[in-house]
């Protein structure tokens, strides 16, 4: 057993973007094993069936398989900025962003599998939680206050999908609040870090690190 929590990842994915994040935030060294999506290793199927992204086994053997949750335990080891200083509110719009906004963002960006709507129609359904969030960044510079938090970091990976859906258009929408967040986190250095390319693993590779 690994004396160092392994992590297998594919960066591109919302999920596992947070996860890595708050790993790398928190300063915690895992070995980073980058899975390919429609080839996924028999040793991670055996750690978690549901087959997606993050999976995080920690030394003791346990295992963390949602993105969410990885981000806590990794804030419980290390949280020197207080990303969990945050009210219900902001743990509820984490909350709607997971189980209402992806769903909405996934018919956007896939509208040929649901074309009981139109493109156009998925997207203003999303719109209205990207409304929302463009409300609270009137405010201040981030969603909970005027600090990057846990709430920033947990929502920014999918907003950051549904701009690039049809960046024309977002780069030209209301949501300046939005743009003005969103690039502001695309150049943090967390996200610079997590999002450097890497091979994909194979059992038998040498081991490499987040």
């Amino acid at each position: 057993m690994s004396t160092i929590p392994v992590l297998y990842s594919f960066r591109r994915c919302p999920f596992a973007m947070r996860a890595r994040m708050a790993l790398a935030y928190s300063g915690i060294q895992v070995e980073l094993r980058e899975v390919k999506l429609s080839d996924m290793p028999e040793s991670m199927l055996r750690l978690s069936p549901k087959a997606t992204v993050p999976v995080l086994v920690l030394a003791d053997g346990q295992v963390i398989d949602e993105s969410l949750d990885v981000m806590l335990w990794s804030l419980s080891q290390s949280d020197p900025d207080q990303w969990l200083d945050i009210d219900e509110s902001s743990q509820q719009l984490i909350r709607r962003s997971d189980e209402e906004f992806k769903p909405l963002l996934d018919c956007y960006k896939y509208a040929d599998r649901h074309p009981q709507l139109t493109p156009l129609e998925h997207r203003v359904r999303a719109e209205v939680f990207v409304g929302e969030l463009n409300q609270l960044l009137s405010r201040h510079s981030y969603l909970s206050d005027d600090q990057c938090r846990l709430t920033d970091m947990a929502i920014f990976p999918f907003i950051r999908q549904f701009a690039g859906v049809d960046a024309t258009w977002f780069d030209s929408s209301q949501y300046s609040s939005v743009r003005s967040w969103l690039n502001r986190l695309l150049a943090h250095d967390l996200f610079q870090r997590i999002m450097k390319k890497r091979p994909f693993w194979q059992p038998g590779d040498e081991a490499g690190f987040l």
